[in-house]
């Protein structure tokens, strides 16, 4: 990677590097960060963007291999996103959507309906893909209640699936290891093997037996407990749970199951939305569409927090009539015109960027080819950008690394010395590069990426051998 010394001193807000990792170590609490580990590191720490690499406040190049954690799409500083920012700014920055409207939100929805499933003609604006999700449970809930069932309050989630950090979210898809404080806070709701092979039981090795251990789940689930169920919450992709594809079909089967079961169906495309999968929305490939579509992230390509809860008309007509039918929700924040403004500009580059994607994606998956079937790579998955790698002790066990060896860390670690931004979950490398990426960025990015699998694989190989002896 080029490396710059000639940092713009405006970049770094008059501060030193120092003074800012000081004030940094000193003040910062991070989001989905161990401050023990990290205060004991050297983070980046950006100071600019462009295109698809991020500059550091010591005017070190990066290129971005998790578009800032799944955000951005045509690129950092694309001059159409900050000119429509810009021009907003010049009217107004935001007014409030308490029971009066305005221009970028009012566009902005009905080019969202437009672009979404058929069907899907409401549009309830937030500002983070947890919010959304927590609007589209409220919104389930609540209809039952609205239509005189108030028994039907639950919600089936997947293993694995990850919603968000808000209660309500967390309900729906309890983690051991994030939300372990909270569990015995949490109302307790019915889960279901996620249809994903490599996390279920080892007797499963097609994508055709998933789905049946899935649904049959999802069956008995709905048998024994369909009247209380108000909705099934599910990923297309999981995201946090490590970038496991539902097999095609899936999302269909399950659709014709909740409509039989008279069971709402919430997708939550936060992660897959706007291209990610190599459609504009899973939902699309699969010809579906869900009662309530959960969309962030992409929306506004990665520029300012805007998200959007979307529900059939079906469902909104519940909430009309009498007064306490109100949907009594909102944020501060709703449909934001600068965010609004700039979502519009993003919805503009999309049909263009969407006819580029077919041949970098087959040149990411035929690049990432490479690494199939290398020591300790237990799985390589993924679809569209969206790429998981799981770093395996044991692949025929499926057994993984434990936590303290930081596994995952020794790959993305050896990336960032030679220019590349990636980010671990456990011990799954995530990859998933801003969408505008050139067939050239993406070969450069690949090159550094399996060259640091080849520079760390050999010392998990040493770890995987000692795991085994003990």
């Amino acid at each position: 990677m080029t490396t710059s010394i000639n940092i713009d001193t405006k970049a770094l807000g008059g501060a030193s590097p120092a003074q800012l990792q000081s004030w940094d170590a000193a003040h910062s609490w991070h989001p989905f960060t161990p401050m023990t580990d990290y205060l004991a590191s050297d983070p980046v720490m950006v100071a600019r963007g462009e295109g698809v690499r991020l500059q550091d406040i010591h005017g070190r190049w990066y290129y971005d291999g998790v578009a800032s954690i799944w955000l951005n799409v045509h690129g950092h500083a694309h001059p159409a996103l900050n000119a429509a920012i810009a021009e907003q700014l010049g009217r107004i920055a935001h007014s409030t959507m308490l029971g009066q409207a305005n221009v970028p939100s009012t566009i902005l929805a009905k080019r969202l309906v437009d672009l979404s499933p058929p069907g899907l003609d409401r549009v309830f604006f937030s500002d983070s893909g947890a919010t959304a999700v927590e609007i589209a449970l409220k919104i389930a809930i609540q209809y039952w209640a609205n239509r005189g069932r108030p028994s039907k309050r639950r919600i089936l989630g997947f293993t694995n699936n990850y919603h968000g950090d808000t209660m309500g979210a967390m309900a729906v898809a309890p983690d051991p290891i994030f939300h372990w404080a909270f569990l015995d806070l949490l109302p307790e709701q019915p889960r279901a093997p996620y249809p994903y092979w490599y996390h279920a039981p080892n007797h499963i090795k097609t994508d055709s037996q998933c789905m049946e251990y899935s649904l049959d789940a999802v069956r008995k689930i709905f048998e024994a407990e369909g009247e209380s169920l108000a909705a099934v919450i599910i990923e297309p992709v999981e995201g946090a749970g490590g970038i496991c594809p539902a097999p095609r079909g899936y999302l269909r089967a399950l659709r014709e199951l909740c409509q039989s079961h008279d069971i709402l169906m919430i997708v939550d495309e936060v992660a897959t939305g706007f291209g990610k999968t190599g459609s504009l929305f899973a939902c699309e490939a699969e010809e579906l569409t869900p009662d309530l579509l959960c969309m962030g992230k992409g929306l506004t390509a990665g520029y300012l927090p805007v998200a959007a809860t979307l529900a059939t008309g079906a469902v909104f007509e519940a909430f009309l009539g009498e007064r306490r039918n109100t949907l009594f929700h909102g944020h501060s924040f709703t449909g934001n015109q600068l965010g609004c403004a700039v979502a519009l500009a993003n919805l503009d580059l999309m049909p263009a960027l969407m006819d580029s994607l077919a041949p970098k994606i087959d040149r990411l998956w035929g690049r990432l080819a490479a690494l199939e079937g290398r020591e300790c790579i237990g799985d390589l998955r993924g679809r569209g950008f969206m790429v998981g790698i799981e770093l395996s002790a044991d692949p025929p066990s499926r057994r993984g690394f434990p936590p303290d060896l930081r596994a995952g860390y020794q790959v993305t670690d050896a990336a960032r010395g030679r220019g590349l931004l990636v980010r671990p979950i456990g011990n799954v490398v995530i990859f998933m590069p801003p969408l505008a990426s050139s067939i050239e960025d993406l070969d450069a990015m690949l090159d550094i990426l399996v060259e640091s699998f080849e520079a760390a694989l050999p010392k998990l190989a040493e770890q995987a051998k000692s795991i085994h002896r003990g």
